[in-house]
């Protein structure tokens, strides 16, 4: 993964010998019972997908982002979002948000109604729609910015013993980095952990996450933990990325899209055991049900559930011999009856199909210049001309 560095990739040599425990992630006063924290993802990380990995292994799983603006509004969307089960902890929320009067706010309403256990602050969007107003990844080129929103969620979040965390890229394209910088300015201004996904804005999700980054932010950010994000399809990648990196923890995102189960393989491997959960067909038909359940309660509107659904139906079934024609009715399913009628066409005797099941899903693409405000790039500092511009980038951006 990533640049080599003249350093061996070897799975087996890099792994911890048999038997070995790799240490709980401690993020300010949380301990999490293994050093894994599922990514954010919108439209994937509700409270209903959050519940079944957890019910398959151990972990810190953030809810899908959520705009500041929409928390202080309290708009229905965004109070949705941040719900969680009562035996859901720690309860983690990621905030996005480009003023920091604002972000501070939202912080505050998290801590003071005492809705959350923690908050990550979001500074790796690469979409188009946030960075062309200088939003998401493209943020921390403003360095007095980003400063004062980490600053004032910290402000907001310290008195009722919340942590605060960052999670950013690299930075705008690999002329433009800022990772190394932002991750000095997150640790003074006093957040638990920074968070590196090893691409940049320009990356999108295309290539190979450059893992030897994770390794030099490690190098500048010394007093709180650092996690690696980017290219962690196993449990051996996860392995592999702390041994390379020497970074704290693993993020997890796409990877574990249609593979809750993969958060066992994770709580395995960190636990210095090679059990690894390999399900077959019906193993993995009987998640895909229980899935469905849990959205319909998540969205008190079954055709809404399942329109959710259909999206995961294809990384569900990744590897498993399914004809065309079913697939596509797969995609298209409305209803539990529905589902259940589809799934029980399904060749339920299949084993686990191996590799075939396993590797990179989800979206990829190719690299895509990064849409900017014009002039942007011209200072790091932020001049009065943007200001209005990045009120209007996050109000563009749905809770979610």
């Amino acid at each position: 993964m990533g640049d080599n560095d003249g350093v061996t990739t070897s799975t087996e040599a890099l792994a911890p010998a048999a038997g070995s425990v790799v240490a709980p992630l401690q993020i300010g006063p949380i301990t999490v019972g293994t050093p894994v924290v599922l990514a954010p993802m919108a439209g994937v990380t509700n409270r209903a997908f959050r519940r079944l990995c957890r019910e398959h292994g151990a972990g810190l799983y953030v809810a899908e982002m959520v705009t500041s603006r929409a928390l202080v509004e309290r708009t229905p969307e965004s109070m949705r979002i941040i719900r969680h089960d009562g035996d859901e902890t720690p309860r983690s929320v990621q905030v996005y948000g480009v003023d920091p009067t604002t972000v501070g706010a939202a912080v505050r309403m998290l801590a003071e109604e005492d809705r959350a256990d923690h908050v990550d602050l979001n500074f790796g969007c690469p979409v188009p729609k946030v960075t062309r107003r200088g939003g998401g990844a493209v943020l921390p080129w403003k360095r007095d910015l980003f400063a004062a929103i980490v600053q004032a969620a910290v402000a907001a979040a310290s008195p009722h013993g919340v942590p605060v965390t960052v999670k950013m890229r690299k930075g705008i394209d690999e002329d433009h980095l800022t990772y190394l910088e932002a991750g000095r300015v997150a640790e003074d201004a006093g957040v638990a952990a920074v968070a590196l996904h090893a691409r940049t804005a320009a990356d999108y999700y295309s290539g190979t996450a450059d893992w030897p980054a994770i390794a030099r932010l490690k190098e500048a950010v010394t007093s709180i933990p650092v996690l690696g994000n980017g290219d962690i399809w196993s449990a051996e990648d996860a392995l592999t990325m702390m041994a390379r990196t020497g970074c704290d923890g693993v993020v997890v995102g796409r990877g574990c899209q249609g593979r809750p189960w993969l958060f066992a393989d994770l709580a395995a491997a960190m636990r210095g055991s090679d059990e690894r959960v390999r399900p077959g067909l019906r193993e993995v038909a009987t998640v895909v049900r229980r899935h469905a359940e849990l959205m319909v309660e998540e969205f008190e509107d079954e055709l809404k559930a399942m329109r959710e659904m259909r999206k995961h139906m294809a990384w569900y079934l990744k590897g498993y011999v399914v004809g065309g024609a079913l697939r596509a009715q797969l995609g298209l399913v409305e209803t539990l009856d529905h589902l259940d009628e589809l799934l029980g066409q399904l060749d339920l005797d299949q084993p686990y199909p191996g590799a075939g099941a396993e590797g990179q899903r989800g979206r990829s693409g190719s690299p895509k210049r990064p849409h900017l405000p014009e002039g942007w790039l011209d200072s790091r500092e932020l001049s009065e001309t943007f200001r209005a511009s990045l009120r209007e980038a996050e109000l563009s951006v749905s809770g979610g």
